[in-house]
């Protein structure tokens, strides 16, 4: 079995429908991963273990997700050394999201969380995989070739466009 170089987790599996993009971009770049629900509030136990043993394992970056007061990447980051991205997700009992975000983008000092816009999982995967591709070549050169397609689609859809009024 490989071990997985990023772990996907959330407080919630009602988080699930959100934090399931990040996964689908890391299967796109063939990138190792795990994705599990670590509680800080009501398995806290398991977020310690999981928070000081995720190195140990493998991991090498963590993303978090969490609603409400989201305190779920805050808190990973203030145990584990690998490097957390924090993904705010609107939840039933959210403040339209707002709680979320600046639960994690408010970090003290020292306690770095990156931090992606609300409910985008999917950027928090693509971090993910340019944070390992500064040490693997071949994930590097994939993700330019993500990025020049990008570039790709929106020249064609700038021509489109163009051509619509003419």
């Amino acid at each position: 079995m490989v071990k997985p170089l990023v772990s996907i987790i959330m407080g919630s599996d009602s988080d699930l429908n959100v934090m399931q993009e990040a996964g689908k971009v890391l299967k796109e770049f063939k990138v190792p991963f795990e994705i599990t629900v670590v509680s800080a509030h009501r398995t806290p136990k398991r977020l310690f273990g999981f928070a000081e043993k995720a190195h140990e394992r493998g991991t090498q970056v963590i993303i978090a997700g969490a609603g409400g007061a989201a305190h779920l990447p805050g808190m990973i980051a203030a145990i584990s050394p690998l490097p957390v991205i924090g993904v705010p997700v609107k939840s039933s009992n959210s403040l339209d999201g707002w709680d979320s975000v600046l639960s994690i983008l408010q970090m003290p000092g020292g306690v770095p969380v990156a931090t992606v816009a609300l409910n985008n999982a999917k950027n928090a995967g693509l971090l993910a995989v340019q944070i390992l591709s500064v040490n693997d070549k071949k994930l590097r050169e994939k993700m330019i070739s993500y990025k020049e397609k990008l570039s790709t689609d929106v020249m064609k859809k700038i021509e489109r466009v163009e051509k619509s009024f003419k």
